[in-house]
């Protein structure tokens, strides 16, 4: 095997050693570079990896704008005053925050926090800009990065101390506007996987003591991994008044009498990069949906010397065809790699769908158009190529889809006491759903020896569990169950 061979194979198995086959995708696939030496849980994004990003921004950034949603711009840093003014978010990030607390040969008068979100920096602006009911409801978003200095294990996208996200903030007259919005973010985020990324998701909300610091409720959309761990994909948090009470958020209602407004932020972050990759990518390397490819079609030459010209001429025919078309294409004529090691190279880099030509593809007017995820080859027509592609790339999308629908299917299992919630993640992972008394003390037997946790419950009008009209217990204790909690290990 040449030195070009190794380092375009995946030596890790997905299924036996899926951490150090994601690293592997990720770094020989050119998504992503380690930091520099004494900066542990930072990375370089590569071009590759920020095009996907960039094209999940342009779908959601629609989508908010669509929505009547601005986009804005404010500080990275925040004045520790401004943070202490909402004191959960400072008890609920004090351990991740990162302080400058000197600039230049100076010490600050005031120590600043590099953000790790916005709420504290934002909400202060949206009290100035809300003065009467006119200026609701007010809604912006702002596209940046956060520094959270994470305690646990960095993986690249997954988690790591600086991440790339956007964060929405909105300020509304009622209680019933605040939660429409809330639920508004969330299926636009459900969207971005269903639609664009090829990924099904579960919908719910976080129990309460792992809502987001200062919310009445934090709803959650939740990715299954194929090996058995949860992503946290998305979130939208309803956040009540109290950081409009903390930040003085009035409003002149129609009658002139003063009223708090109501809140909400949400943000979905890179980490919808690391659920795509390791969802649908394999042992030969990356897979991406036609939808975020950068290069969605490679089209490969192949001749002998004495057809190498008109090989040449059809490809890069059919390589026009689809440039004018709006198809991201490459053509790859290069003269010193063999077919072979073009095959495994796009192979290993995620482009969707290869059209091979020789020949005899020349001599018949016919392609052959060779599916990434697994290889499916098809002789189809040269005339009408563009449609036959977005023909390929919605089968393509389909079956990336079903595989991720069958593991979140298999992936979701019942239990009824803490052996068999135990036993299930233990053996399977995915998900167990099980009757909860809503007592945290009763997620402890479960997250101290496999590192589980609730990592949500449904809807109260999707949970037969909510009314209280039933003879369920919880799973842990004999109180009386008052929601379904959904287990599971998590990245």
């Amino acid at each position: 095997m040449s030195d070009d061979d190794q380092e375009l194979g995946i030596t890790e198995s997905k299924t036996h050693n899926t951490g150090e086959w994601y690293a592997e995708v990720v770094r020989k696939a050119g998504l992503a570079d380690y930091g520099p030496d004494g900066m542990s849980g930072f990375i370089v994004t590569r071009p590759r990896a920020y095009a996907v990003w960039e094209r999940l921004q342009g779908f959601l950034d629609t989508k908010f704008k669509d929505t009547g949603v601005q986009n804005a711009y404010f500080p990275l840093f925040i004045p520790e005053s401004y943070l202490e003014r909402e004191k959960d978010i400072v008890e609920g990030f004090d351990p991740e925050v990162a302080w400058v607390d000197e600039a230049g040969n100076k010490e600050l008068e005031e120590r600043l926090a590099v953000r790790p979100t916005s709420e504290s920096i934002i909400t202060p602006y949206i009290s100035q800009w809300v003065r009467s009911h006119r200026d609701l409801p007010l809604r912006v978003n702002q596209w940046c990065s956060v520094v959270r200095w994470e305690a646990t294990e960095t993986k690249p996208f997954f988690r790591t101390k600086e991440f790339l996200w956007q964060e929405g903030h909105t300020a509304h007259a009622t209680r019933e506007d605040a939660w429409e919005e809330t639920l508004t973010r969330l299926d636009q985020y459900e969207s971005v996987y269903d639609d664009l990324l090829a990924m099904p998701v579960l919908k719910g909300q976080k129990p309460d003591h792992d809502k987001f610091p200062g919310a009445d409720t934090t709803t959650t959309v939740e990715a299954l991994m194929p090996d058995g761990k949860s992503v946290q994909a998305g979130t939208s948090h309803h956040l009540g008044q109290s950081f409009a009470e903390a930040f003085d958020i009035t409003y002149s209602d129609e009658d002139e009498e003063e009223r708090t407004a109501h809140t909400t932020s949400w943000g979905l972050s890179w980490r919808a990069l690391g659920a795509l990759i390791m969802t649908h990518s394999d042992e030969q390397g990356l897979v991406l949906p036609h939808t975020v490819a950068p290069t969605q079609v490679v089209v490969v030459p192949i001749w002998q010397e004495d057809t190498k010209a008109d090989v040449l001429e059809y490809a890069k025919g059919v390589a026009d065809d689809l440039e004018d078309a709006g198809v991201r294409v490459e053509l790859d004529d290069r003269d010193e790699r063999n077919p072979g090691f073009k095959f495994n190279e796009h192979e290993l880099n995620g482009i969707p769908l290869r059209i091979e030509i020789g020949p005899h593809e020349v001599d018949d007017a016919e392609l052959t158009l060779v599916h990434r995820p697994d290889g499916e080859s098809v002789e189809v027509d040269r005339e009408g190529v563009a449609e036959t592609v977005r023909e390929q790339f919605d089968e393509i999308y389909a079956k990336l889809y079903a595989t991720a629908e069958e593991t979140l299917d298999d992936g979701v299992r019942e239990a009824d006491d803490r052996a068999e919630i135990l036993g299930t993640l233990g053996q399977h992972g995915g998900y167990v759903n099980a009757p909860w008394c809503g007592d945290e003390a009763c997620e402890e037997p479960i997250k101290e020896p496999l590192a589980a946790e609730i990592v949500m419950v449904p809807f109260d009008d999707e949970d037969p569990l909510a009314d209280g009209d039933h003879d369920e217990t919880c799973a842990m204790c004999d109180e009386t169950a008052e929601r379904t909690a959904y287990f599971a290990k998590t990245y």
